[in-house]
């Protein structure tokens, strides 16, 4: 007889709704899947799902109101804890839902919120995760009443809780234009420390790419690192940094950044901007996914989309992870053909480790150059230039500046040096 842990009985009932739209990309079935993979993440079980086939969503019911009524007494047949839609709803559909059932109606974006409410444990993930979490509920507080007034908690009600969301959107407001000086505040000394990690010399490598790709095993593997590497959806929520070297001895900071995800809610990447503001510092970008994903295709256009929205353009290796679990080399091989910057790794059989090494190395070595400029104190945004662009091998205050030994491509090299004015011949002569 198997026995059960609490965790395993405690899950809520979960029922999945979607709709199948003319010109959605995205394979329902596939995206049911992420669906309940999130639910899970979330700590529910699914029941069952409905699918719904339709040229537009019903302004109203979302499904249409024939079909509303049928899943809400399915659901109270069931006894089902909660009613997942599998896009945004708005106001109105969230409220003219909730009326046919009495299990909760949560859609995708809450869904998601709440994973992160869970996942959230620095001081500014919360702060973000709460930020976020408020300005998506703040105009469906009016559809939340019923869900509200149900409860003990569970899925879709944690983060800022019952009794904030409940009180009046004056004061909803308030709390989110502190949160937003808050965060702002984080920025700053955000600021600070990219300022240390410049100074130190060493370049940044940002892993980026669908959630739960391998980004955290990517950084555990090549840093030696013991980080929280599970088979989740946003396993990783904190930005993490380590440190490693490369065969010429060279040192370089490695970050993981959060994964992204279909339909992320816009709340979310406007909370937490600043931390992916991050990803501009980096000079490199590598690109991980899951090659064994039936939909790697759309999770590379969803990760590139997501950085043109941040406005992220750094150079990017793409990095196809999970070479272990592809049962032909086909899809490899018709991956690695369409990328012209590529390597294909397995952290699980340990391959592909010096070959990702091995292009980072060669990244660096490419078009740089290392020369030593005095930039005077009067020229501050020459500074700020060296900073964001340069790598910082030696720095010291001089009587008339700043004395820097840089490495950067040799076009910053040339940019700063006609900002101080060099003739043609000063700038042979430094070469």
């Amino acid at each position: 007889m198997k026995l059960h842990t609490n965790e395993e009985i405690n899950r809520e009932k979960a029922i999945l709704v979607a709709l199948e739209l003319p010109k959605e990309t995205w394979d329902i079935e596939e995206s049911l899947k992420e669906l309940a993979a999130l639910v899970d993440t979330a700590g529910g079980e699914v029941l069952t799902t409905f699918q719904q086939k339709r040229p537009h969503p019903d302004s109203a019911f979302y499904i249409g109101k024939g079909k509303a009524e049928e899943v809400g007494r399915f659901c109270d047949e069931v006894g089902a804890d909660i009613l997942v839609f599998n896009d945004s709803l708005s106001p109105s559909q969230l409220r003219n839902l909730s009326e046919m059932t009495e299990c909760r109606v949560l859609d995708r974006n809450q869904l998601i919120l709440d994973i992160f409410a869970q996942r959230a444990n620095s001081a500014e993930g919360k702060l973000q995760v709460e930020l976020a979490q408020l300005k998506y509920t703040l105009p469906r507080l009016s559809g939340m009443g019923k869900s509200l007034s149900r409860l003990g908690g569970g899925i879709g009600t944690r983060g800022p809780g019952e009794s904030k969301l409940e009180q009046d959107r004056r004061h909803v407001r308030s709390r989110i234009d502190l949160l937003e000086k808050e965060i702002e505040e984080v920025a700053k000394r955000r600021l600070i420390t990219k300022g240390s990690r410049q100074r130190s010399g060493m370049p940044m490598v940002a892993l980026v790419g669908y959630t739960n790709a391998g980004k955290s095993s990517i950084l555990n593997w090549i840093c030696d690192a013991n980080e929280v590497a599970e088979n989740q959806l946003f396993a990783t929520l904190d930005s993490v940094t380590r440190v490693f070297k490369l065969s010429n001895k060279r040192e370089v900071l490695l970050t993981d950044t959060v994964g992204f995800i279909h339909k992320l809610p816009h709340q979310l990447v406007a909370a937490f901007r600043s931390t992916l503001d991050e990803l501009k510092d980096a000079e490199l970008l590598l690109h991980i996914v899951d090659i064994s994903d039936a939909n790697y295709e759309e999770q590379i256009q969803t990760t590139m989309s997501l950085l043109e929205e941040l406005e992220v353009q750094q150079p990017i290796i793409r990095v196809f992870n999970k070479i272990d679990a592809l049962p032909t080399l086909g899809v490899l091989q018709r991956a690695m053909s369409t990328c012209e910057n590529a390597v294909a790794v397995s952290v699980v059989e340990n391959q592909g480790k010096d070959a990702l090494l091995q292009a980072i190395q060669e990244h660096f070595a490419q078009e740089r150059m290392v020369y030593r400029l005095l930039i005077p104190y009067d020229k501050g945004e020459l500074l700020k230039l060296v900073y964001q662009q340069a790598t910082i091998l030696e720095r010291s205050e001089e009587e008339t500046g700043v004395s820097f030994l840089l490495e950067s491509k040799s076009d910053l090299k040339e940019r700063l040096q006609s900002k101080l004015g060099f003739t043609s011949e000063e700038k042979n002569e430094s070469n």
